[in-house]
């Protein structure tokens, strides 16, 4: 069975930028487990917070909401990047390609947390027979699902890639994000969406 890498449903595009000012910075604090992070010290918040947000969110929210389809959850995830960055010491001119890695690797984190759940609904509820005039819409949700189960399962560092690619980085903004030379950044995705192809192929033989 062939299986289409791409991250958004059939019609789909990257969810628009928020209308307005948008949301006001976050200001209290909060952990994510991001390791690679040093507080400049208990109640300091970066000098540069408000701006940063205001600039960066709506490419924060696309990258999370790539991973997870839904504007809500993405906007959760843009808080919990935010409120990290505020008390993070990551240099200005890094802060955009540090966000676009932390709001994938977030999601990431969700996308399992949901695939966790869903199991555990799963394995409790009724399977009763799909009434026909839904059956369309329930095939096309079930493949979404299962792209992003298998997205969740692939390795962090594809995974990270092949959001940071499908949600509209370029290859020199994705190089920049993940530390890698431009000219390797098209095989990385490549391996990607082969390992994601090889994913969906090996989870749908299994069933």
């Amino acid at each position: 069975m062939k299986h289409d890498v791409e991250l958004a449903g059939p019609g789909e595009a990257a969810l628009p930028p928020p209308a307005g000012p948008g949301p006001a910075a976050p200001r209290t604090e909060r952990k994510d487990g991001m390791s690679s992070l040093t507080p400049p010290g208990r109640g300091a918040v970066r000098a540069d917070l408000e701006e940063v947000f205001r600039t960066a969110y709506p490419r924060v929210v696309a990258v999370a909401a790539r991973v997870l389809r839904s504007r809500d959850e993405a906007e959760d995830v843009a808080q919990e990047v935010f409120l990290t960055f505020g008390r993070s010491t990551v240099p200005p001119g890094e802060a955009m390609a540090w966000l676009s890695v932390a709001a994938a690797h977030i999601a990431l984190n969700h996308l399992r947390s949901h695939r966790r759940r869903a199991w555990r609904e799963e394995a409790a509820g009724d399977h009763g027979a799909v009434t026909p005039d839904v059956a369309d819409a329930v095939v096309t949700l079930e493949e979404r699902r299962r792209v992003r189960e298998a997205l969740a399962r692939l390795p962090r560092k594809h995974a990270v890639a092949l959001v940071l690619r499908h949600s509209g980085l370029s290859y020199a903004e994705v190089a920049a994000a993940l530390d890698l030379s431009p000219g390797s950044v098209g095989t990385t995705v490549r391996r990607a969406e082969s390992a994601l192809r090889k994913e969906l192929n090996r989870h749908a033989s299994s069933h």
